[in-house]
């Protein structure tokens, strides 16, 4: 197969023109964040945020245009708008921007009712596994709450939805590239019977993903829409750290069932864990609960259990802000090497102490999300008055 060149790309999409300004897009600077791995090719294309509801032909003229070089097996383009002045001041409409956070006293945001249509119909829940800040183990809790589920007979996908830092090929140990058969829905990868998707596949491993907001959340869009996710009991979704641009898309433009909020039992994990409690409350996404990751540690040598970051902080934390402790995983070698091995401990030792309290952690959340039809959960939109 012919190695694709970034060259390519622009010299194909040079005999793309914007339709009011008569120019191609190349030379307007329209096209930015190229990324051209294995055939596989992404970018956004910059427009007035005024113009975007009307300029969806450009953006699948594009993609025609990018899809007839020699060589692509798959092409993702994406509208968005981030420029001042000339390009606006105002997000683009498919892309919604986030407002920083108000002062002291000034009015808060407030759910609403979103008419929008569901990106993913042929999923029954969407369940977000989240966490305040980074280095609490979230990843590796969302595939093994995944797989878990998949474990107990659902039919499980998971998205890893951290543009920035994408884990899910690593530790799911899976190193291919999404197909497709138009050049536009992408086939998710598919490991332990769980279909997989995320940037990881199109980007290398080493590369940073430089990206602005209105591109990372449309990027997150299309993962969802312009996926083949067929017909699933639960799609997981690994959400990124923090409370940013990732957590207010999948809050407005999907029907979310609920989220799952991981932190370790230190207070300072806590306090940022809060946080992301309280934004998915803000936003009507009911919070399932909190896992404790890393609760304690079991010397392998000696058997002697040390509370390195402290015990029982979320489950605290959980009573007192009133919601569900759902559970509690150990900081154990097992689980750290099979997860950078790509083989989680959940199918690599279905049996063990570990496995068994992801499980457990799993059927606390179907029992809550798996009675009632709460993937028709109408999406929020968010109103600042």
């Amino acid at each position: 197969m012919a190695r694709v060149t970034e060259d390519q790309i622009l010299a194909a999409l040079k005999a793309v023109e914007d339709p009011d300004k008569g120019q191609d897009i190349v030379s307007l600077g329209m096209v930015s964040g190229l990324v051209v791995k294995d055939g596989n090719v992404g970018f956004a294309i910059e427009v007035d945020p005024q113009r975007g509801p009307e300029l969806e032909p450009l953006r699948q003229a594009a993609e025609k245009a990018v899809d007839t070089v020699p060589g692509v097996l798959s092409v993702t383009a994406v509208l968005t708008a981030h420029r001042p002045g000339a390009q606006g001041q105002q997000p683009a409409p498919q892309a919604p921007q986030p407002r920083a956070q108000a002062p002291a006293g000034a009015p808060q945001a407030r759910p609403a009712q979103n008419t929008q249509k569901t990106l993913v119909p042929g999923i029954k829940s969407i369940i977000a596994v989240a966490s305040g800040k980074g280095g609490v183990g979230k990843s590796t809790t969302a595939i093994n709450l995944a797989l878990a589920l998949k474990a107990s007979g659902l039919t499980v996908g998971i998205l890893d939805a951290d543009i920035y830092g994408p884990s899910l090929p690593r530790m799911m140990g899976i190193s291919g590239r999404p197909t497709t058969d138009d050049g536009k829905i992408l086939k998710p990868l598919e490991r332990f019977g769980v279909k997989c998707m995320s940037i990881g596949f199109l980007v290398p491993e080493d590369t940073p993903t430089i990206w602005r907001g209105p591109m990372v959340m449309s990027a997150l869009e299309q993962m969802l829409r312009d996926v083949l996710w067929g017909e699933l009991d639960v799609l997981v979704v690994d959400m990124p750290p923090g409370t940013g641009d990732a957590q207010l898309t999948m809050s407005q433009r999907v029907p979310l069932a609920g989220a799952v909020i991981v932190s370790t039992p230190q207070d300072i994990a806590l306090l940022d864990a809060r946080k992301g409690l309280n934004m998915f409350r803000k936003v009507d996404v009911p919070v399932l609960g909190i896992i404790e990751n890393m609760s304690y540690f079991l010397c392998p040598s000696c058997g002697e259990r040390s509370d390195i970051f402290g015990h029982g902080g979320a489950r605290d934390e959980a009573e007192r802000i009133g919601v569900d402790f759902l559970g509690e995983v150990p900081l154990h070698m097992d689980i750290r090497e099979t997860s950078d091995a790509g083989n989680p401990i959940v199918v690599s030792a279905p049996d063990s102490a570990h496995s068994v309290a992801y499980k457990a952690i799993a059927e606390k959340v179907w029992s809550k999300i798996g009675s009632g039809d709460t993937g028709s959960r109408a999406a929020p939109n968010i109103v600042f008055n």
